[in-house]
């Protein structure tokens, strides 16, 4: 058996899931709703308060689909429950973030600012900035994979360089530095 895929999953309350005649698995709760499609190999069952997924065999793609639907309904779960937080922190000097809506401005160095439209399933807010600390992009969704897909393509605006470390980076995130050349070298 798979560790992650005999693992029940526990709903917490005011969660709802259906499965529906094509195998497609809707996780209902306070946050919203999110459905994801689950191969018709992989039987997925709600016993009460207790979502169990199951696999016909023991062979090597059964047992790798067993673990990643059972993780993908886990997160469905998780989001429309307690939701998902992702925070950006941008590096540099002038550096800039607002939030007007669902637009995020950027001032990241470049000859212009970045406008970044958000998806309705995300909202974002900009933190407070006080003296001497960077500015923070803060995201928010039930939807984990979703949320993870806008991080990255924000980020990609301005990667981290590994000289300085300026550029957008997640907060927490250790990154690798270079010493750079000296100036005495011969």
């Amino acid at each position: 058996m798979s560790r992650i895929g005999k693992l029940p999953v526990h709903l917490p309350q005011g969660v709802t899931v259906t499965v529906g005649s094509d195998n497609v698995v809707t996780v209902k709760g306070p946050l919203g709703q999110l459905s994801q499609q689950v191969s018709p190999e992989i039987k997925v069952s709600v016993d009460g308060n207790i979502v169990a997924v199951t696999r016909p065999t023991d062979l090597p793609r059964h047992r790798s689909m067993h673990g990643l639907y059972r993780a993908l309904i886990q997160n469905m779960v998780t989001g429309v429950s307690t939701g998902f937080t992702i925070k950006q922190e941008l590096v540099g000097v002038g550096y800039r973030v607002e939030v007007k809506g669902q637009i995020v401005e950027l001032s990241l160095g470049y000859s212009h600012d970045i406008h970044f439209q958000l998806p309705s399933e995300v909202k974002g807010e900009a933190e407070a900035v006080k003296k001497g600390q960077n500015p923070v992009l803060v995201l928010k969704s039930c939807d984990k994979q979703l949320l993870g897909q806008v991080a990255a393509k924000i980020r990609t605006l301005r990667a981290p360089e590994p000289y300085k470390g300026k550029g957008i980076k997640f907060v927490g995130e250790q990154l690798r530095r270079k010493a750079g050349k000296s100036a005495g070298a011969k």
